[in-house]
């Protein structure tokens, strides 16, 4: 069966609580479009979103204060420590809702939901629901080693953000958008480390694999459900293509 990978930002899933709007629309939309494709199957790779980014800032908030009470001007809390603690709740985040879109599609998805991408053997029913796996890897870099696993040559990033700019537009006035980059371009934008919560379009880890694998991947707006259809038609599409 043909196999697609869309890696479902936690921002789209839970902004700050579950969008049971978007659930609701996208469920919806994929439930008729597996009806009409019966030779495909879909891999959805649930980010962490909201949830993750609560539970990281809190986390930091109680290791700084209990930096400056154990040590005064000086840092407690190893980086190292940190860094490997807040991916640890971004993992779990990623779980949590990973579990509600296997939840939505009942029936569909009747597989525990993946958290070691290296791990699963085999693909039952239409739709396998993934998440965070270990610390140093983003939900990307599971999406591209389950698109390794099932033969997919393609993984949609669905994000907050409709297509890949040359710098933060929120930054930077003058940022332009982007409707096709190689890998080597793209990799020199994002660079070659993971650092947990970082905010790019699809992570270095995870770009370097998916250069390696001769992957396409395309970063699109994750709330335009007619276009994430066009997506998986193969129609014209607004976004973002890395090849």
């Amino acid at each position: 069966m043909r196999t697609k990978v869309l890696s479902v930002g936690g921002s789209i899933i839970a902004p700050n609580e579950p969008d049971t709007g978007f659930l609701l629309e996208f469920s919806q939309m994929v439930t008729e479009w597996l009806d009409a494709n019966e030779d495909a199957r879909l891999i959805l790779v649930a980010g962490g979103g909201g949830p993750a980014r609560i539970y990281q800032n809190s986390y930091k908030k109680v290791a700084e204060g209990f930096s400056s009470i154990q040590k005064k001007n000086a840092s407690f809390v190893d980086t190292d420590a940190l860094n490997y603690a807040c991916d640890w709740l971004g993992i779990m985040a990623t779980r949590l809702n990973a579990q509600i879109l296997k939840t939505v599609f009942g029936p569909l998805c009747p597989q525990d939901v993946v958290t070691d991408p290296t791990a699963v053997s085999d693909f039952k029913g239409r739709i396998l629901v993934a998440a965070g796996w270990k610390p140093g890897f983003s939900t990307d870099n599971d999406a591209v080693l389950l698109a390794e696993r099932f033969a997919a040559d393609t993984v949609v990033n669905l994000s907050n953000i409709e297509k890949v700019y040359t710098d933060d537009p929120r930054k930077n006035p003058d940022a332009k958008p982007i409707d096709n980059i190689s890998w080597a371009e793209f990799r020199k934008m994002v660079g070659d480390e993971w650092v947990p919560g970082k905010n790019c379009p699809f992570d270095p880890i995870a770009s370097k694999k998916a250069q390696e694998l001769g992957l396409t991947v395309i970063c699109a707006g994750g709330k335009n459900i007619p276009n994430i259809k066009s997506i998986l038609d193969g129609s014209d599409y607004i976004g973002s293509t890395i090849k």
